[in-house]
């Protein structure tokens, strides 16, 4: 486990020291782009808009209860904004992108392809990962800034629609606007930042490391995923208690 670490680590320094070279990578990390955009943002809209609903209908009927209505939106948007948005597209994208990068990545490997990189004089880091890790700190957050809209739609949808709770779409964006700020889509957006990070560095690490033909590209797939995920829950609360201190 410490060599993972500190393989990783030693990666993300290689990575930021590449950096000032991402210009002329440009063309891969528009591809990348395009890539996670066109395959997660219909993922990214159904999971947000039912993330929303299931929030609004199992704790709208409660507060419509104890007659506080007008805490529905608030407590809606606060939610999706500071926390499940943010998680619930890492967990999201892990699965989805950081399978696929450390599968692609893997294969290169097991294949000798990054061998013949290395022979050609080129650097698989700034040739892979770099552009890979820019993409996806470019395009998670602005897909969880969809998320954030598209789950308070999903909760306004219900609390308008369901008949225990009647608040219509202009009661519950108000609510929303007075206990939400922009500091909290500000966090949530900064977790995801985060989280694109740890997504993109494990996959591009399991990828390089991997060894032993198909079964081992698997393995590799297997632990990409279960460590992003891991990682993402620990540093969401790491990165909770940073921002409340800030």
């Amino acid at each position: 486990m410490w060599k993972n670490i500190g393989e990783i680590v030693l990666l993300l320094g290689a990575v930021l020291r590449a950096l000032p070279l991402v210009w002329r990578q440009r063309r891969k990390v528009a591809e990348q782009l395009f890539e996670i955009g066109n395959a997660s943002l219909l993922m990214v809209c159904v999971l947000s808009f039912f993330i929303g609903a299931v929030i609004a209908l199992q704790t709208a009927p409660l507060l419509v209860q104890q007659g506080l209505h007008s805490f529905v939106g608030g407590l809606v948007g606060y939610s999706i904004s500071r926390e499940l948005a943010p998680v619930m597209m890492g967990v999201l994208l892990a699965g989805r992108i950081g399978s696929a990068m450390t599968a692609e990545i893997g294969s290169m490997q097991v294949y000798q392809e990054i061998d013949a990189l290395r022979t050609m004089n080129i650097n698989p880091v700034h040739y892979l990962v770099l552009p890979r890790l820019v993409a996806m700190a470019i395009a998670v957050p602005m897909l969880v800034t969809f998320s954030i809209l598209v789950g308070w739609l999903g909760g306004a949808t219900i609390a308008a629609t369901n008949q225990q709770v009647g608040i219509s779409f202009q009661v519950f964006f108000q609510d929303l606007s007075h206990m939400v700020e922009l500091d909290d889509v500000v966090h949530g957006v900064l977790k995801s930042l985060c989280f694109a990070v740890i997504i993109a560095l494990i996959a591009c690490h399991q990828g390089l490391v991997t060894r032993g033909g198909p079964r081992g590209i698997g393995r590799s797939v297997t632990k990409s995923v279960v460590n992003a995920i891991v990682l993402i829950v620990m540093s969401d609360y790491l990165v909770t208690r940073v921002l409340q201190v800030l």
